[in-house]
């Protein structure tokens, strides 16, 4: 084989999780390459908030958090399609930024830090033999490494190749991303629930929204476009209407993600270490999804570099990760799931909402639940 395709660590998926695990591993001085089938800087389809349990990690990514004047979010408002409204102070809080700007700038930490990125490149498959991960691109050119991290998100083509049980599941879900300008409370992070889906509205750099949905591929099979969908479901909402109506819209056209499960993954397959969406896909009402990732990226980084000091085993490796992905995210994955399944039922929602108002000690504990603790 080429020596010059050999590497020690191998990382798919240039997002959060597979952008922080490069610049972490690289600090020790390992040979990493990184696989992006997009082209930097890009948009993702994604909420925007953050919780602030990863704001020191970030900055010690190289990312100088505290002198972007992001904005800093505190309150959460929750409405029903009927109008009954929740409004709660977040005790951890968190803040806005746009992936595009946040993967951007990992990105080019990732660079400065002596890492191969290759753009535009997708992996179609990894073969495990003799102690050696084999990476074939879609180009067939192959490369080779000691240590594979899987972050190549919420679906891939190589979820298919690798006959992971989860990519034979049925996909329900599609999402939608916008952004918008027009006033706002930056302060507050806004769910807004309709009918078979739910919608996240926040501040993120340059005066500018974030407006993320999720609903049904069933939805938008029924309506025929994403216009007439949000005209016919989601404007139920009055207050999802008077942004889809009144705001300036800043993408020449929606950004979206189709055949999104949410069925259950694990964190390790095929000698493979996954991250992020790829570990076990993250439901929104988790409480942060992109903490969870980062998470898990800081993590696996310790982890990979245990193995390959030879102070853990192979399998050492792969059962302590998978270990820490079941304890650290369990809970919070079941929560979101569980508030997923009320929040696109009208009826539901409204009765979940009431119920919530009457009890504010449960209240707090439950957004602590989709909360983690500062690491």
């Amino acid at each position: 084989m080429p020596n010059s395709n050999k590497y020690e660590i191998a990382i798919i998926g240039g997002g959060l999780a597979g952008l922080a695990s490069a610049i972490q591993l690289a600090k020790y001085g390992y040979s990493i390459i990184l696989f992006e089938k997009n082209t930097y800087p890009f948009h993702k389809v994604c909420g925007e908030y953050i919780s602030n349990e990863s704001y020191d990690f970030i900055q010690g990514l190289g990312i100088p958090l505290s002198n972007m004047n992001l904005p800093q979010i505190n309150k959460l408002r929750v409405t029903s399609q009927s109008g009954v409204e929740l409004i709660k102070s977040l005790k951890m809080g968190g803040f806005g930024i746009s992936r595009y700007l946040l993967d951007d700038l990992l990105y080019k930490n990732t660079k400065a830090l002596g890492v191969t990125v290759l753009e535009n490149c997708q992996v179609d498959n990894v073969i495990f033999n003799n102690d050696l991960h084999e990476l074939t691109l879609s180009t067939s050119e192959k490369f080779y490494s000691k240590v594979v991290i899987g972050s190549f998100g919420k679906r891939s083509n190589l979820d298919y190749n690798l006959k992971r049980p989860s990519a034979s599941k049925r996909s329900n879900f599609i999402a939608v991303k916008y952004h918008l300008s027009r006033s706002f409370d930056k302060d507050l992070i806004e769910l807004h629930n309709f009918e078979d889906g739910y919608c996240g509205i926040s501040s993120i750099e340059n005066e500018k929204l974030c407006l993320c949905y999720l609903t049904t591929n069933h939805a938008l099979k029924k309506h025929g476009t994403i216009k007439r969908m949000e005209e016919e479901i989601l404007m139920k909402n009055g207050n999802l209407k008077e942004y889809l109506c009144n705001s300036r819209f800043l993408f020449d056209k929606p950004i979206s993600i189709s055949q999104i499960n949410f069925s259950r993954k694990h964190a390790v397959e095929q000698h493979i270490l996954m991250v992020g969406d790829t570990a076990g896909l993250i439901s929104p009402l988790c409480g942060n999804g992109m903490s969870m990732a980062l998470y898990g990226a800081q993590v696996v980084s310790l982890k990979i570099h245990q193995y390959l000091s030879n102070v853990i085993t192979r399998n050492q490796l792969e059962n302590e990760y998978a270990q820490f992905w079941g304890a650290s995210f369990k809970t919070r994955i079941t929560i979101g799931k569980f508030l997923q399944s009320i929040l696109g039922n009208p009826q539901l929602t409204d009765i979940t909402i009431k119920a919530l108002k009457m009890n504010p000690k449960f209240t707090n504990y439950l957004i602590s639940l989709t909360h983690g603790n500062k690491f």
